[in-house]
């Protein structure tokens, strides 16, 4: 009998792909979702290819193959927006590495369309974390060790979103009664069990603020750089002291979280009595 999540909320799992690797300047060219519900209704998938309106790379043209004769009549993102963010709701996020690639180029490609992606009160799951805990290789591989299947027209962006799901259900079945022991003898019991919440606790980065990983929790919880020049450095002393920085950063290719959460601390710094 096929596995069925345990969701205390909807979740939505999602794949795209894209012109670049750069989740800033890049842009999405196609992406596709599946949306579970807490409530046991039947999931829903959602599929579209987007004009990105600036060129493909060629290395990711031979990734996933599509060109832009694919797009020429496609809609853009910010035609398609709204509806992809309807569809997701106040969902639960997850995919594979899609903490670090997904989710962010999703975020920035929200923000040009004036729609604020806000992560605060949903949970993000990366299913790569516990393959890469568990057994770090690759969705192919996962699949074949977990579902004993082979992935078929990898990335396209459907068929990986669908290995997704397969493998996060093969992960529960498999590791369900197993201990995980971290490199410093560290043991949790049993992190991996049939709950989302129980596993964002255990994949999830307390330290990093931003998708980006621009900007982290220090060991005090003050919000320092984890960049640049100012590295460890508390952000909104930092920047309200070195005005010049604040403006770089304001204006160049940092995501749109960073800028807010910036703009945020250093308010909050100036509104302070001694400032």
């Amino acid at each position: 009998m096929e596995l069925e999540f345990n969701l205390s909320k909807d979740i939505v799992f999602f794949d795209i792909e894209s012109t670049g690797l750069n989740v800033i300047r890049d842009r999405i060219v196609q992406i596709a979702l599946i949306k579970y519900y807490a409530d046991g209704q039947p999931s829903q998938e959602m599929e579209m290819l987007i004009n990105p309106g600036i060129p493909i790379s060629q290395e990711a043209m031979e990734v996933h193959g599509i060109t832009p004769d694919k797009l020429k009549n496609k809609p853009s993102f910010q035609q398609v927006a709204q509806q992809i963010y309807d569809f997701i709701g106040d969902a639960d996020l997850a995919g594979y590495n899609s903490d670090r690639f997904d989710v962010p180029m999703l975020m920035e490609e929200f923000a040009r369309a004036g729609i604020n992606l806000k992560m605060d009160h949903r949970k993000s799951i990366d299913v790569q974390k516990i393959f890469y805990k568990m057994e770090p290789r690759t969705l192919k591989a996962a699949l074949q060790l977990y579902c004993g299947k082979s992935l078929e027209d990898a990335h396209d962006a459907l068929a990986d979103v669908r290995a997704t799901v397969d493998v996060l259900k093969g992960q529960i079945m498999r590791y369900e009664d197993v201990d995980h022991v971290d490199g410093d003898g560290f043991v949790t019991k049993a992190p991996i069990k049939n709950d989302m919440n129980a596993i964002y606790d255990f994949t999830a980065d307390r330290k990093s603020i931003d998708v980006t990983n621009r900007l982290k929790y220090d060991p005090s919880g003050q919000v320092v750089f984890n960049f640049g020049k100012y590295i460890g450095k508390p952000v909104a002393e930092t920047l309200h002291k070195d005005k010049n920085y604040y403006h770089w950063i304001m204006n160049k290719d940092f995501s749109s979280q960073v800028k807010t959460m910036v703009e945020k601390l250093v308010k909050e710094h100036q509104a302070k009595p001694n400032a």
